[in-house]
């Protein structure tokens, strides 16, 4: 059952990610940010309506609200990244945030992955150099420099290591209460977070929310269902393997690039890294 609401929450969240670049191209990546959190609301209420509220054990509102700073921070960068970057690049890139959180899914939650999962990571991170072995025509060591000077790939990076200690407070979250409550609870943080800072800084874009509202809608609708899926995934198997499955999103976003946002020169580049990206993903997820 994890692996059928993993690769749903997969396809939701390439979606998501597809109405962000759009609308980080149009506003500001501040705005973009608290209108994902906002519009996600009525649809997660909706659940926790037709649902219930759950019983809440101790400990959950701290989670709570850490995960609304943390999750503030990652997706931040992450709207930085696609406003500056390829998605091709940024979806398969922003997967680094599963070998962290092998690690710290470890350290906090105890999960162990296998011998045959811990291989899938190593083999991941190949992967992740060979996303810009384009570069070594310089030097062997540019693949590595570019995530740091390349603008798009070092908010890419920053967006993996928020997203990898956000799952394991959700997932936290939504076993003092459940996956529904967890994710509305969660994003109400979230949003009450970001809201004075985008009334300082973005002010001026509210004005354009209305012209934008279906695209608002849609990554509300489709955040909503890939976290709603993706979170009740985390409570039925180990996090990491949630998000090995999860890699189909590359795929899907290596069309879509192609397909809607032009980026055939740029996916011809990165092709190889995305497949040993995917193989490692698949060992990983051989390993549960």
């Amino acid at each position: 059952m994890w692996f059928i609401l993993a690769l749903l929450s997969a396809l939701f969240q390439v979606l998501r990610n597809m109405a962000m670049k759009r609308l980080g191209h149009a506003l500001d990546e501040t705005i973009n940010v608290w209108g994902r959190f906002t519009f996600l609301l009525p649809f997660a209420a909706l659940g926790v309506a037709v649902q219930g509220v759950p019983v809440v054990h101790p400990g959950f509102w701290t989670m709570a609200i850490l995960f609304g700073v943390v999750q503030n921070l990652a997706t931040l960068s992450l709207s930085k990244a696609l406003k500056v970057a390829d998605i091709s690049l940024v979806t398969a890139l922003w997967k680094i945030s599963v070998l962290l959180l092998v690690v710290w899914g470890f350290f906090t939650l105890g999960e162990v992955p296998s011998a045959l999962g811990l291989t899938g990571v190593l083999v991941s991170v190949t992967g992740v150099y060979l996303l810009n072995v384009h570069r070594a025509r310089v030097s062997v060591w540019a693949p590595l420099v570019s995530l740091v000077q390349d603008a798009g790939q070092r908010w890419t990076v920053l967006a993996g290591l928020g997203y990898a200690v956000a799952v394991v407070l959700i997932k936290r979250m939504a076993q003092l209460s459940d996956p529904v409550y967890a994710v509305f609870i969660g994003y109400v943080f979230c949003t009450a977070f970001i809201t004075p800072y985008v009334l300082y800084t973005s002010a001026a874009h509210f004005r354009q929310v209305g012209r934008y509202w279906k695209s608002f809608v849609g990554m509300g609708a489709a955040g909503t269902l890939s976290t709603w899926f993706g979170t009740t995934a985390y409570t039925l198997t180990l996090s990491s393997y949630v998000e090995a499955v999860k890699q189909v999103e590359i795929l899907l976003a290596l069309g879509i690039g192609y397909l809607i946002f032009h980026e055939g020169p740029r996916i011809r580049l990165i092709w190889a890294g995305t497949v040993v990206i995917m193989v490692g993903m698949v060992l990983l997820k051989l390993g549960d």
